[in-house]
């Protein structure tokens, strides 16, 4: 029995997504982020949105703001004027100035650190979050979210999304399903664009949780282009060698 369960678990890590034990397995639905790394006009646009909304609470403390710089192509005029307003050095980590105990007093809770979000949620889950607040008059804060029940962060980007309310159908066992959402008042974007946004958003906290991928990226185009050199230099090879067999 102790040889098959060994022989089981590594299949089972490997088809166990981290979004689903995020999750807990509770089968929410998740909508597709359609994520694209290569895309540096999105990794900036979400990177613009990261540090002016949620660099304010939360920490991206193991990103610093001249390697998202370097990565991302920013100019670095750019990233003091319009991205660094917590710190004004480049080498610095993305850390906010706000502590621990201020920000429990302050906000009931300490914001948790963003920065290995998308890999502990899955940046399904994260774009699926953004999108799924509404007004709710019976929480602190006004606000819920239809993801994650009772949460206690406000909808900060409420002014580009609009207001929101949220309509829900009881099902005979008692447990409830999203019907859809009632617009109370619009934002400054319009659906399709505040998705995009977030998508935008979504995109950067990928990026966020391993930066690394990008320079795997360029690294695997020129194993690729060694591949087929080696693969036509390999055939060339075999035709000489197997030339006077025949």
């Amino acid at each position: 029995m102790k040889s098959v369960i060994k022989k089981l678990l590594p299949l089972v890590l490997v088809f166990s997504s981290p979004a689903a034990m995020a999750a807990g397995g509770g089968g929410e639905h998740l909508d597709s982020a359609y994520i694209n790394l290569a895309d540096k006009a999105s990794l900036r646009r979400g990177a613009h949105t990261f540090v002016n909304y949620c660099l304010s609470c939360h920490e991206a403390s193991f990103m610093r703001y001249d390697r998202m710089a370097r990565d991302l192509d920013i100019d670095l005029t750019d990233l003091r004027e319009e991205m660094m307003f917590a710190s004004d050095r480049p080498g610095d980590l993305m850390k906010v100035n706000m502590s621990a105990e201020d920000a429990e007093s302050w906000l009931g809770v300490t914001p948790p650190d963003l920065s290995l979000t998308a890999r502990s949620h899955g940046p399904d889950w994260i774009y699926t979050y953004m999108r799924g607040f509404y007004r709710d008059p019976g929480t602190a804060t006004g606000w819920n979210n239809t993801l994650f029940p009772n949460v206690a962060m406000p909808h900060i980007l409420y002014e580009w999304q609009g207001l929101r309310s949220a309509n829900f159908e009881v099902a005979s066992n008692g447990a409830k399903s999203l019907a859809g959402f009632d617009q109370i008042s619009p934002g400054s974007m319009n659906a399709e664009e505040y998705d995009g946004a977030m998508r935008d958003l979504t995109n950067f906290m990928v990026y966020l949780a391993e930066p690394a991928k990008l320079v795997r990226y360029k690294i695997g185009i020129w194993v690729m282009v060694f591949m087929l050199v080696f693969i036509g230099l390999a055939y060339a090879l075999k035709k000489e060698y197997w030339r006077d067999v025949h």
